[in-house]
Formats: structure tokens, C-alpha cells, sequence
């Protein structure tokens, strides 16, 4: 029997720590042989991401013991962290190590082996790191993106593609180690050899441009001593974002690229012989299947995969309208045949081996899971990570697809997950609490896929409302640029315009409504906060608040320029830097708050949040908030205690400012 109670007083099995202990999902999948090998969250052991592989008798294994974290640093963000290959003796995994950044190799295999260092320490700024190797056992090497630390500043780095030995005689000595280019660009992927092993692709872009606003693919012959030869520039430029290549079975070279406005794959033919005169490329490339849907992502890591090549000159690929399928394309027709399944969602994550595909995908109804396709048969069916309800699943959120209509009539996407309980419903003349959630990024997108902290407020009577505003990806180029330059304006606006057309329609409560985001997101909900009166309250976690401070150096050099596009010039415009930041509007903020925060962030460090809350005290106001920091904890919450605490906190907050009694959360103490 349904029960009457008012929303967000539901009781509900989804507490927070079965939502921390469900939190994160597999990525790097790959074959080692004909085994499928991936990596996948520990909460519960300290946040540490373990290697996973499916053995030949179908059991799930683990590589590498803990304390064992197989995560790069890369660019802060990381990318792929491992590599393998089968060998008559048996398989041989290259890895890199979050605590220490080394690249190592390990004989799972081999009794009584252990990983054995491959690079060295450095005493220079945050040392050396790697990402995206590439085993080369005929050469007896691992190819790596190296990033180096040439100083303590952030932006004292370099980076280049790298030739690690395999014999462990670099693991002391930095001079062991063969640089492959010259480092003459800011940022590198790693480098791809084609199938004669001549010549090699990588991409590269330099500040201020982000992978996403503008890379160039190059290609160098490869020399039989290794070295690279001059490297050209073969396709894209300053406004086209490659974000992946990969070398065809029969030397072709294929590519990722937004030229048309969306992330298509492209062709494009080599002709003549690799280190001769008459080595060159076609006029121009040639796009596979054309369509106003994205085959490709930004590049937030190094390494990931939206398209693989397979046997037969077909092509794995996960594309459309955001990443909603996994198919597979015929370059000669341009038509692609979908994966069947309830996958709503995949992963910018693929692997092959012959005819199979390794994927990882989810859906409303799933958390994410290691899915194998067969080309052959059209048969995929879940190898990894499989989805198991950890409660009744008539508690999870039934999602809704919308589109709401913006300032100047401009489409913004959403999905909205209204408060649902088989066992709770509220009196017919209450309307719900609502929370916007503005994700990261900016540049970045809202799955719909199976969240327990959203079903963690759906399940006790609170609405969430994921905005994919402008500037968010999975829409095209057009409605990515609607962000450039106006970064705290078009998100503010695009969230509030959600959150009033819910209350004006009848679905949210006007004088109920919150947001909260972290990273980017948490600039646009303390932005939101300042700048409109939409909100009653916010959750604000490891945030951007000083726009100046953090364009000026007080960020890793990744994002160290993301501002130039997104805001402006910082040279030419700084008064909008100052007119935009939270942080230099306390005075605006009238509703309580909540911020959360990693002490271990190097991208949104705590001084950022330290300053708000200084002037938010200099104020003499008494704006009731509360200040969590977190030992241990980076940019982006890995460890499950720190998880319960900042959910179980989110909640107090929304109890008390919306009048709510949820049951057996601890309450938050708000400064006042």
C-alpha cells in the first residue's frame, strides 16, 4: 500500500553509502590475447582503481593487488593507464602506478613475480609521468606520452612521445629513455604505428586552444632504428578538433574530426612508399559516413577510444547524438549496424580482437558494465562489472528526454528524473523539490544512465534536473561554441531557464528549487547563486570561484588557458574576469550554501574556495553555509567516506532549507 508523506521525506533503501559504494565505472578496456583486461573503481579501498581481467574460465580477476592504483596523472585529468600482450611464456602487462607515476611491468603469470620499475623518479616539480603506452615487443619497448616537470611551477612541464626499454635499464636513469619527438608542441597523444610499422600518427595542439577547440594530426616515417622521422602536418587546424586516429588494416589512415560541424570518421589514403620522395597523402580525406551525429568526444584524457578498426575493413564505433550506440560501420557503404541491447550509453572505451568488441556501457536502468560484442554473430552480452540491483530497482528514477526553450529561443537539453517511490507519494496538493545539477567541463555531457546519488534524492521526493547547457557536447560544434566567451552567462541562464519552466509548468516547487555541480559545475552553481534569485540554496563542490587567480596561474597547465575561450582574452578583458567571479560578489549571496572541497586538488585548489568564504565573511552577513574539506581527496571524490559524508551533507542542507524530514541522515551544522 502506497503511503502519503510529503516529498523528500520518503524513507528509502538507497542510503549514501550503498550510492558511494556503487559510484565510478569501468574504463580502458582492451585484449590481452584473447582475454578482456579493464580497469574499475575501489571505493572502499581508498579509491584506488584496480586492473580487472576476465579469465578464460569467464571468473573475474584481479591483476594487481592493493595498495596497487593503475592511474595516470597525465595532464592532471590521465588517460589510458596500461597496456598488455599475450607472449608464449605468458602475458606482460605495463602499467602506471598512481602513487609514484611509474611505469612498470608485471608477469601476472610468472610465480613470485612482482612489477618491476621500467622509469625513474624524478626530483623535479611532480616528476615524471605517462600515459597511453603502446607495447612494441618486436622492439622491446613501450612508445608512452611523457609528460615532464622541468620545475615546481604548474606550467614547467613538456611533453613528448617517449620509447621506454623494456629490460628495466631506464628504471634509474632518465637518459634511458628515447624521445621519439621534440617536444615543439604543448600537448601530444600517443603515437600509432601502421601496420608496416613506417610511419606513426600522432595528434598535437598548443595553448590557448583546448583538444576540443582546434588539434593537427601529424605523421612521421619511422626509421628502422626507431627515430622518427620529420613530422607533417596531414589534416586539421586551429578550428577543427581531430580527437582520434588510428591506422587501417591496409595503411589507410583514419580519423575522428569536426570539419562538418559534428565528430565524423575520415579517411584518408597514403600513396607512395614510406621513407622515399614519394611518400605523400590524397588531396583530401575522405568522410566515411557523413551524418549530424558525433563518432568522437573531447578529449578531456589521453587515450580514449571512440572508433577501433576490425578485420575485413569494418569499423567499431559508438556515435550518435551524444554517445547513445555501439555499432559497426561499413567505410564502403556508410551504413552502420547498431548493437542491440538496453545500452542507452558507451564509453569513450574500446577494445578488439578479431571479430570482438570489449565496450563499456550503461543505461537508465544499469550502472555501467564491460559489454562484448560479437561481429560475427551480432551477439553482445555482458563480460564485466555486471549490473546486480542492490535494492529493488521500482526505486530507481524513471527519466524523461526534454528540451526546454532558452533566452533567444535557443533548444537546451535535459533529463529529468521526478521523485518516484513504489512505496511513497506525496498529497496531491504538493509540489516536489528540485535540484538542477550543471555538470563539469564545461566542455562535457550528462549520460543518461543509472546514477544511485540521483536515485539516493529521486527515492525520498526530490526532482533532479541534469542540464546539458549550451556549450555541452554531443550536439554538434554550434552548440558546443555557444559557450565561447560567454562562460557564467549562457550555463547560468540555461539552468534557470530548466528550473522556471518546471515550476511554471506545474512539475517543481518555485520556492523549492536548488543547484549544485562540481568542478565547472560548481563554478555555474555559485555563479547561478550570485547572479539570479532562482535558487533557494546550492552545493558547490571543489569549484572555480576566482576567475582572475585561476587564469593567472593558480590551475595545472591543461586548463591554464581554458578561460581565453571561454571568458576572453584575459590581456584585453580583464574587468569581465572580476564582473563574472563569485567570488568577487559575496554580497550577492543571499540563500544558503554548501561547499565541499579536496585538500589534494591541484585544479580547483582549496585557496579558491578559502577566498570565497573570506569575503563571503567580510560581508557581515549572516549567510547560513557550511565549509567541508576533505584530506586525501583530489579534484573528483574517490573514497567511499568521503562520498557518504558529502551526499549525507547535500541532503541536510535541502531538509532544512526546504522544510524536509528525511530519516537517519545526520544533520549539517550551517554557520550562521
Amino acid at each position: 500500500m502506497v503511503q502519503t508523506r510529503g516529498y523528500g521525506s520518503w524513507p528509502s533503501p538507497i542510503d549514501a553509502a550503498l550510492a558511494a559504494a556503487n559510484d565510478g565505472k569501468p574504463e580502458y578496456v582492451g585484449f590481452v590475447g584473447d582475454e578482456a583486461w579493464w580497469t574499475e573503481p575501489r571505493p572502499t579501498e581508498a579509491g584506488r582503481r584496480a586492473l580487472v581481467r576476465r579469465g578464460r574460465d569467464g571468473t573475474e580477476q584481479s591483476v594487481l593487488p592493493a595498495p596497487w592504483n593503475v592511474r595516470s596523472r597525465v595532464i592532471e585529468y590521465g588517460g589510458r593507464p596500461w597496456a598488455g600482450a599475450e607472449r608464449p611464456e605468458g602475458p606482460l602487462l605495463v602499467f602506471v602506478n598512481f602513487a609514484d607515476q611509474r611505469l612498470y611491468a608485471y608477469e601476472p603469470e610468472t610465480p613470485g613475480a612482482q612489477p618491476r620499475p621500467l622509469t625513474p623518479l624524478s626530483a623535479v616539480g611532480d616528476g615524471l609521468r605517462w600515459a597511453d603506452p603502446q607495447l612494441h615487443l618486436d622492439r622491446g619497448e613501450v612508445w608512452c606520452v611523457l609528460e615532464e616537470f622541468t620545475g615546481d611551477g604548474p606550467a614547467d612541464v613538456r611533453r613528448v612521445i617517449a620509447a621506454v626499454p623494456l629490460d628495466g635499464s631506464a628504471a634509474d636513469d632518465r637518459a634511458g629513455v628515447r624521445e621519439l619527438t621534440d617536444g615543439a608542441h604543448r600537448f601530444v597523444t600517443g603515437a600509432r604505428l601502421a601496420p608496416d610499422g613506417r610511419r606513426a600518427a600522432w595528434i598535437v595542439w598548443d595553448h590557448p586552444r583546448m583538444p576540443w577547440d582546434g588539434t593537427e594530426l601529424l605523421v612521421a616515417d619511422v626509421a628502422e632504428d626507431g627515430t622518427f622521422g620529420p613530422a607533417r602536418i596531414v589534416a586539421g587546424g586551429p578550428e577543427e578538433s581531430i580527437c582520434q586516429v588510428e591506422w587501417a588494416l591496409d595503411g589507410a589512415l583514419l580519423y575522428s574530426g569536426d570539419d562538418s560541424g559534428w565528430w565524423n570518421l575520415y579517411r584518408l589514403d597514403v600513396l607512395g612508399t614510406a621513407g622515399t620522395d614519394s611518400t605523400d597523402f590524397a588531396a583530401a580525406a575522405r568522410p566515411l559516413c557523413p551524418r549530424d551525429e558525433e563518432f568522437g568526444g573531447p578529449l578531456w584524457k589521453i587515450g580514449l577510444s571512440w572508433f577501433k578498426p576490425l578485420e575485413a575493413g569494418l569499423i567499431a564505433v559508438v556515435h550518435g547524438v551524444g554517445a547513445t550506440a555501439l555499432g559497426v560501420l561499413d567505410p564502403e557503404t556508410g551504413e552502420v549496424v547498431d548493437t542491440a541491447g538496453p545500452w542507452t550509453e558507451w564509453s569513450a572505451s574500446l577494445g578488439v580482437h578479431g571479430s570482438r568488441v570489449v565496450a563499456v556501457a550503461a543505461s537508465p536502468r544499469t550502472a555501467a558494465e564491460v559489454v562484448e560484442l560479437d561481429t560475427a554473430t551480432g551477439r553482445a552480452r555482458v563480460i564485466g562489472a555486471a549490473h546486480h540491483d542492490p535494492v529493488d530497482p521500482a526505486y530507481y528514477p524513471e527519466p524523461q528526454i526534454r528540451t526546454f526553450e532558452g533566452p533567444d529561443g535557443r533548444d537546451i537539453h535535459a533529463h529529468i528524473y521526478p521523485p518516484h517511490s513504489p512505496t511513497h507519494a506525496a498529497p496531491d496538493e504538493e509540489l516536489p523539490p528540485y535540484v538542477v545539477w550543471a555538470h563539469g567541463g564545461p566542455t562535457g555531457h550528462s549520460p543518461l544512465v543509472l546514477d544511485l546519488e540521483i536515485a539516493y534524492f529521486t527515492s525520498r521526493g526530490i526532482g533532479v534536473a541534469e542540464v546539458n547547457y549550451g556549450g555541452s557536447t554531443g550536439y554538434g560544434r554550434e552548440y558546443r561554441n555557444r559557450l565561447r566567451e560567454q562562460w557564467g552567462v549562457v550555463d547560468v541562464e540555461d539552468c534557470a531557464a530548466v528550473a522556471l519552466a518546471l515550476a511554471a509548468e506545474g512539475t517543481a516547487d518555485r520556492d523549492r528549487l536548488a543547484i549544485r555541480g562540481g568542478s565547472a559545475g560548481g563554478w555555474t552553481s555559485a555563479a547561478s547563486l550570485t547572479a539570479t534569485d532562482v535558487y533557494a540554496c546550492g552545493t558547490i563542490i571543489y569549484p572555480i570561484l576566482d576567475l582572475t587567480a585561476w587564469g593567472s596561474g593558480e590551475t595545472h597547465d591543461f586548463e591554464s588557458q581554458y578561460l581565453e575561450t571561454l571568458v576572453g582574452p584575459l590581456a584585453e578583458v580583464p574587468a569581465r574576469y572580476v564582473e563574472r567571479s563569485p567570488a568577487e560578489h559575496a554580497d550577492r549571496l543571499t540563500v544558503p550554501f554548501l561547499l565541499l572541497q579536496g585538500l589534494d586538488d591541484v585544479i580547483c585548489p582549496p585557496a579558491q574556495c578559502e577566498r570565497f568564504l573570506a569575503r563571503v565573511a567580510s560581508e557581515g552577513r549572516r549567510v547560513p553555509h557550511a565549509y567541508i574539506a576533505f584530506d586525501g581527496e583530489g579534484h573528483g571524490f574517490r573514497r567511499a567516506d568521503t562520498m557518504i559524508r558529502a551526499l549525507e551533507a547535500e541532503l541536510s542542507l535541502y531538509a532544512q532549507v526546504f522544510g524536509l524530514n528525511p530519516t537517519g541522515v545526520p544533520l549539517l551544522e550551517l554557520t550562521k
